[in-house]
């Protein structure tokens, strides 16, 4: 009965809690004491260990209820249950857009602003390192580690996308990245 009423509870957290994580925590007080599961000076605590873990707040608090009140798979439905709204929400979001990004005038868009979106991501990175250098009352000094590392990455990612007219991924350039950065700095 507990896992039918972690199921319930946490389902109706999740659809009806709009406007962040901390819009959803008088949803989780409503949830635990129509249940009973705690008082408000335990709710207290958890929402403090909440804020002090990684990770989304509802999220957390929906695992600690779950598995005070349950154990492992209590936490497991709590979570699951807190997070199923959000996932159909976002399946049907992707499905709309992918309808939509076959649009000549959607894919117009984004080939004009892409170049922006380089551009801002260019000058911040730009701003920062003359920002730091100023700041700093130092002579410029290049990092060439990682100067290096820039120039092979993005000749890794250049030329297969151009040698081999295949897609490189980003999720496997940010983890060479990762590795080649763990090398350079890792054992100074």
């Amino acid at each position: 009965m507990i896992y039918l009423e972690l199921l319930w509870g946490f389902l109706k957290v999740g659809i009806f809690s709009f406007g962040g994580a901390y819009m959803a925590i008088p949803l989780i007080r409503d949830v635990i004491s129509t249940y009973g599961w705690m008082d408000d000076e335990m709710l207290t605590e958890m929402i403090a260990v909440s804020e002090s873990t990684p990770g989304p707040i509802m999220v957390n608090l929906a695992t600690y209820v779950g598995s005070s009140q349950a154990g492992i798979l209590g936490a497991a439905i709590a979570t699951f249950a807190v997070t199923l709204p959000a996932f159909i929400i976002v399946l049907l979001l992707m499905v709309a857009m992918k309808k939509l990004i076959e649009r000549p005038v959607t894919k117009s868009v984004l080939n004009a602003v892409t170049p922006c979106v380089v551009g801002v991501i260019l000058a911040t990175g730009l701003y920062l390192i003359v920002h730091h250098a100023c700041e700093s009352l130092r002579p410029f000094v290049v990092d060439w580690k990682a100067v290096i590392l820039m120039v092979a990455l993005s000749a890794l990612f250049f030329g297969v996308k151009e040698g081999f007219k295949k897609k490189f991924s980003p999720i496997l350039l940010i983890g060479i990245g990762a590795v080649a950065g763990v090398l350079l700095y890792g054992w100074n």
